[in-house]
């Protein structure tokens, strides 16, 4: 069986790590090096770095803080905010990421997820959904994009199987309703999502306390669950986090 992964995320604007609710009322939570070098001596068994406001602001991702976070890590590395074309997440895994995830520019241009499946691999290419709850849609969630403000008329569940017969190799599905609030996973829609998908899937959004994150695996088929208030402010560290799922029966890497 393979192990549940746990991973720190990495909010970054202008060069600070950032977390807020609901993609607002941002407030600081430290440096990106200083965190990325906490959470590989925790046991993470990966990282997120998000560029949160590269594609609002239509700028590139911040390829230098990349490259010094990139430098001190020895555990997958994925990068996103502000991918707009091929040469864009070419440099990003020039600078040391070892998977780009794209949102806006994948929903804008859905050809360039075929393209970077095609040229790095599926293995490289992350997708990340942001939905919300909506009477919209089949599913009864929407697609956003460009930080969680714009809606695209896109159903959430749909656009996962359209992503991952694009090429995807993996979903970051991201409840923009849960995103900063701590009160847990939406369940309903990352059960949906996974239920529909042959790819993995990264739970986010939510995230309060460890029990959390064992409901989200035990009534999904979720493959990871990302977090970031509960380790930034070391209200439960990743240690502590994995132990917690352990006793429990979870299978996840000590």
């Amino acid at each position: 069986m393979l192990s549940k992964r746990i991973i720190p995320c990495l909010d970054v604007d202008r060069g600070r790590v950032l977390k807020g609710v609901r993609f607002n009322g941002l407030r600081d939570a430290g440096d990106p090096v200083e965190l990325a070098c906490k959470y590989r001596d925790e046991g993470a068994d990966e990282l997120v770095f998000l560029d949160i406001t590269a594609s609002l602001e239509k700028r590139e991702t911040l390829k230098k803080l990349v490259k010094d976070v990139a430098s001190n890590l020895d555990i997958p590395f994925t990068v996103g905010g502000g991918i707009r074309s091929l040469e864009d997440a070419r440099e990003l895994l020039c600078s040391g990421a070892d998977k780009v995830t794209v949102n806006t520019a994948a929903v804008e241009k859905p050809d360039l997820v075929s393209k970077m499946s095609k040229h790095f691999g599926s293995q490289c290419t992350v997708v990340s959904i942001d939905a919300k709850k909506t009477g919209n849609t089949p599913s009864g969630y929407e697609v956003y994009t460009y930080g969680a403000r714009r809606p695209t008329g896109l159903d959430a569940v749909e656009w996962a199987r359209r992503v991952e017969g694009l090429g995807a190799g993996e979903i970051l599905l991201t409840s923009i309703d849960r995103d900063g609030t701590e009160d847990g996973y939406e369940i309903n829609l990352t059960k949906m999502v996974c239920d529909s998908v042959n790819i993995p899937v990264i739970a986010s959004g939510g995230c309060g306390r460890p029990e959390h994150i064992l409901e989200v695996f035990v009534k999904t088929s979720a493959d990871a669950a990302l977090a970031a208030s509960i380790f930034h402010y070391n209200t439960h560290p990743i240690p502590q986090v994995k132990e917690f799922l352990r006793v429990r029966g979870v299978v996840v890497r000590i």
